[in-house]
């Protein structure tokens, strides 16, 4: 049977969270979708999704519609849905504690800090997936994490555009020649 990868990007859904630094992974996913094609507009599974093909291997696209914080439950629904192994999941989200101009992929690995990762790991009951980090930076002084992550850009937007493009490289480089090969190429 041929492969199929299901990348999720994390974000809150609504047009008041466009452009958020909580939103990068959202961001990845509409960078992956208008590069292959892919619409990511049906509704299933608490989800925007869309399936089609990057360099030739099924991928299914989707942006959780729960907010953050449930992220789980819609990621949970996908996987049992489609039943594909863990390491074809493929979660894209963002990372306070990598500077801004950076990405981090790991195979597998723990929430970290992250609200929307800890309800992933809780609802599918597994770390043992592929992950691609985006760097948001650490909160200025005296700013509440929360306000931080809901914050959105201002010049540091062509930065985290690099990044994202960065993360959605990464991704394809997973699908093509697996995790291991994109951690060496990426993770300097």
């Amino acid at each position: 049977m041929e492969n199929l990868y299901i990348v999720v990007g994390l974000g809150n859904p609504g047009k008041r969270y466009e452009n958020t630094r909580h939103n990068v992974g959202f961001d990845a996913i509409d960078l992956l979708s208008n590069k292959y094609n892919i619409k990511v507009t049906k509704l299933k599974h608490k989800a925007l999704w869309g399936e089609g093909t990057i360099n030739g291997e099924r991928v299914i696209l989707a942006k959780p519609q729960t907010f953050m914080n449930l992220s789980g439950e819609s990621v949970r629904e996908i996987i049992e849905w489609y039943k594909v192994p863990m390491s074809n999941i493929i979660l894209v989200y963002d990372d306070v504690d990598l500077a801004i101009d950076k990405i981090r992929i790991r195979s597998k690995g723990s929430s970290g800090t992250h609200n929307g990762m800890k309800s992933v790991l809780y609802h599918i009951q597994s770390e043992e997936f592929p992950r691609v980090r985006i760097g948001i930076g650490r909160p200025p002084e005296g700013w509440d994490l929360a306000d931080f992550v809901l914050s959105k850009f201002g010049d540091d937007r062509k930065i985290i555009n690099e990044s994202i493009q960065k993360s959605v490289e990464a991704v394809e480089t997973i699908i093509m020649s697996g995790v291991e090969t994109a951690m060496n190429k990426y993770n300097k």
